[in-house]
């Protein structure tokens, strides 16, 4: 009878005792294979830089889920969600106590708990190995977005800062990648759960299971190979070519100290990359460094305001003047009302601060705090964040001739924020960060691979600078040209193309997001649809 037809009630026997034990001994290992997923995953990410092993995240989710139930599905995402966002997000709480960390981690769980959940109702349709990858995407996109903007740290395509499968970002942005990392997982477990039907099967049922062990197989290989093919157009790691150059200077200041009281000697920071400023100043005059068109300084260079305080305005000043180039500064300014401004300044060295730019997206809790009254029950350091405005304008910036795109800190994950600059003709990427309240862990790292990611989805040099580190130049091809040590004084000199040529991720924005995250809600509402006709039919 055609799936749907109508036909007689059919009562469905009760599941025999023993197969019910079996099932209840499976838990276990069910259980332990989503927590062990989520644990390989986070040793694909830098600090550990294993990047092949991300495939079998998704594999261990879908092997682990393959025969459940929906609620069975949420519990083993979640569990795979703690095991991967508990280790990977540890460094939020270095230094304000486990309670912030903790609740973010189970906050970004929840995600990979509904993933679980959509998965094992998609595993049961034909084909789902291309479903269950798609809704990677679609989780993805949703706790990028939703909820105070969204926190989109750690998407599995992150994770591919080397290897074939980084090229895909020049061709659909991190949603591709997300999703040829979990298809190649999805595959890969289809073709283990092939095997063993093939193993249990009688001989002429066992000869249909192997081709479908080999056609998934191949079918796995088949997306490195195109990701290594996909390479072939994209710009190499050359800074020099591609358009005319722009000698930029990268100053690392660093802090007198690590933690959350770094800027308690918030003089000695602007101190700090003063006289590095004026040290490579003095180099460029002896014929020892090239004299930089612009020199980059890192957010919070200047916790002082110089807008207001005197003495920073011609700390800096002095400092352009001694360079002989535009500067940007990341600077902390006082308004509007209330509130304070994380602010990129040019600060020209014959006219002083010029343009700006104000970062559109503060980071809730870290840099302005909803609900204040209620999350200081939760925890009093709080009351050491001051409510930070969002700017509304995009951070393109010229300086000396070069349209720099410039992203503040964490705004590098947000797909939109990168997207608008380069589309506003940016020919380089600036990520201006401060990442000393992190201390010696892999935030920097994380930060960084971010970055590379996008060097590749744009075809733009990428310039971070960070008050701490790491600083690095990332070149088209996302290969880290010059990098700097955390808490280490340090100073980059070069010459940088700015590029105007269109990726295709740049041409199709966030289409390809959307387009995977509407094939897996599809996917989704099949399986739901005919799970419904079937109960209907009993």
């Amino acid at each position: 009878m055609p799936a749907g037809a109508a036909g007689p009630a059919v009562r469905i026997p009760a599941r025999p005792a023993a197969e019910g034990t079996a099932t209840a001994r499976r838990w276990p290992w069910r259980t332990l294979l989503a927590a062990a997923g989520g644990l390989v995953l986070v040793l694909a990410f830098p600090g550990y830089h294993l990047t092949a092993l991300a495939v079998l995240a998704p594999a261990a989710l879908a092997l682990a889920i393959r025969g459940s139930r929906f609620r069975s599905g949420l519990w083993l995402g979640l569990v795979m969600g703690l095991a991967f966002f508990v280790p990977l997000l540890s460094w939020t709480g270095i230094y304000v106590g486990p309670v912030p960390w903790l609740a973010l981690a189970v906050f970004e769980a929840l995600h990979l708990a509904l993933l679980g959940g959509a998965t094992a109702l998609v595993v049961r349709l034909r084909w789902w190995p291309l479903w269950a990858a798609a809704l990677w995407v679609a989780v993805e996109a949703l706790r990028g977005r939703f909820i105070l903007g969204g926190f989109p740290w750690g998407r599995l395509g992150s994770s591919q800062t080397d290897g074939p499968l980084l090229s895909l970002a020049a061709y659909g942005g991190v949603p591709l990648v997300t999703f040829a990392v979990a298809l190649t997982g999805t595959l890969l477990a289809a073709a283990a759960l092939a095997v063993h039907r093939a193993r249990s099967a009688p001989d002429a049922a066992a000869q249909g299971e192997w081709r479908t062990v080999a056609g998934t197989a191949v079918a796995a290989l088949a997306l490195p190979a195109v990701g290594a093919l996909a390479w072939l157009p994209l710009p190499g790691s050359s800074l020099v070519e591609g358009g005319p150059t722009t000698t930029v200077a990268v100053i690392q200041g660093n802090v007198p100290r690590a933690g959350l009281d770094f800027n308690a000697q918030r003089r000695a920071v602007l101190d700090n990359h003063v006289q590095q400023t004026l040290d490579l100043a003095a180099d460029v005059a002896a014929g020892e460094e090239a004299q930089p068109d612009v020199v980059l300084w890192p957010e919070n260079s200047s916790d002082i305001d110089p807008y207001r305080n005197e003495d920073a305005f011609q700390q800096i000043d002095r400092a352009a003047r001694a360079i002989d180039a535009p500067i940007l500064v990341g600077a902390v300014v006082q308004g509007p009302g209330r509130f304070i401004s994380n602010t990129a300044i040019v600060w020209d060295p014959d006219d002083g601060p010029g343009d700006t730019y104000v970062k559109r997206h503060p980071v809730p809790f870290g840099e302005y705090v909803p609900a204040r009254s209620l999350v200081r029950n939760i925890s009093a350091d709080v009351d050491r964040v001051t409510d930070q405005y969002a700017g509304d304008e995009v951070g393109v910036l010229d300086i000396a001739g070069a349209r720099i795109g410039d992203l503040i800190c964490f705004e590098v994950v947000y797909d939109g924020l990168v997207h608008d600059v380069v589309d506003a003709g940016a020919g380089m990427l600036v990520v201006q960060t401060n990442n000393a309240t992190f201390g010696y862990t892999d935030e920097s790292e994380q930060q960084l691979a971010m970055s590379r990611l996008r060097a590749v989805e744009f075809g733009r040099t990428v310039a971070v600078v960070a008050t701490s580190g790491i600083s690095a130049i990332v070149a088209p091809d996302g290969t880290v040209a010059r990098s700097s040590s955390l808490f280490t004084p340090a100073v980059f000199v070069e010459e940088i193309a700015q590029r105007d040529t269109v990726t295709v991720a740049q041409r199709l924005g966030a289409v390809p997001e959307w387009a995977l995250s509407a094939l897996g809600a599809g996917a989704v509402l099949v399986a739901a649809l005919s799970r419904l006709r079937r109960g209907r039919g009993r």
